[in-house]
């Protein structure tokens, strides 16, 4: 189901900014039993992104409600809400005022085999290396191609994610995911105030591990120092937590710290 600006439709003004220049942001996040997980950290995201590109975020009542729709029709699935900036002339000046076009639509669950929550999963490092945008960085913008192309680089279905690094070679996050790494039962994340894509599951991990007496650094992290950790895992709001089992020549046994973060987010309340 596909709701434009609260209209079920398909169809998108060609003259829309997000899809002439990525002029625009998204979430994507679980409904289940028509509840939507982690609302409240979601629309605080998409407030914030909208606000970073100047863009007027629709209220939360409003798309509380358009979500209860898509909960009618189903329940359980996935979300994804797009806000643009709105049709405007051709140009790169933003119009005035500004018009935004909301777009919430929801998709089937993914279906991924479970042995990926259970043992892991086989990772591979990206050839595309991230550049860096200041401005952009942790913010879930509509340009995606640095995405889209890191994930042409394999069809082997054995291969579940990509890590991309940055120019300097420190690791990011995965093509669709963000990385921790367990060292000396202490986590650490990426530093993403140079590029990257800061998700709402990242946020959720910080507040848990200081909840449990986990420390929780955010820094940059070398490649190298993945290949070292005792464990490293990624995570997003519709896979939850996977471990990775295989990557640049490394291989890891499950570890007890991502289990315990797959259990703080399973046992969260909504």
């Amino acid at each position: 189901m596909i709701l434009i600006n609260g209209a079920v439709s398909n169809s998108l003004a060609a003259t829309d900014r997000g899809l002439a220049y990525g002029d625009g942001v998204f979430r994507t996040l679980a409904l289940r039993s028509g509840r939507p997980r982690a609302w409240s950290e979601h629309f605080r995201k998409l407030e914030h992104d909208c606000g970073a590109l100047a863009i007027p975020c629709p209220a939360q009542a409003q798309l509380r409600e358009e979500l209860a729709l898509l909960a009618e029709h189903e329940p359980d699935c996935a979300v994804k809400i797009v806000i643009t900036r709105g049709s405007g002339q051709r140009g790169y000046a933003p119009p005035s005022p500004v018009a935004p076009t909301r777009i919430v639509m929801s998709f089937p669950l993914p279906q991924y085999p479970a042995e990926l929550r259970q043992s892991g999963i086989k990772a591979r490092l990206c050839s595309l290396r991230l550049g860096y945008q200041p401005a952009l960085a942790g913010v879930k913008h509509l340009n995606r191609l640095e995405n889209v192309l890191a994930r042409a680089e394999w069809d082997d279905p054995e291969t579940a994610e990509g890590l991309l690094l940055d120019a300097e070679g420190n690791a990011i996050g995965g093509t669709m995911t963000n990385l921790f790494i367990v060292e000396n039962g202490a986590l650490a994340t990426p530093d993403l105030s140079r590029c990257g894509v800061a998700g709402v599951t990242r946020e959720r991990i910080f507040a848990r591990a200081a909840e449990h007496g986990i420390v929780c650094r955010i820094e940059h992290i070398a490649v190298d120092r993945v290949l070292r950790a005792d464990e490293a895992f990624l995570v997003n709001s519709l896979i939850g937590v996977w471990q990775i089992r295989e990557l640049g020549g490394k291989a890891w046994t499950p570890g007890p710290l991502a289990a315990s973060v797959r259990r703080w987010l399973d046992e969260e309340s909504d």
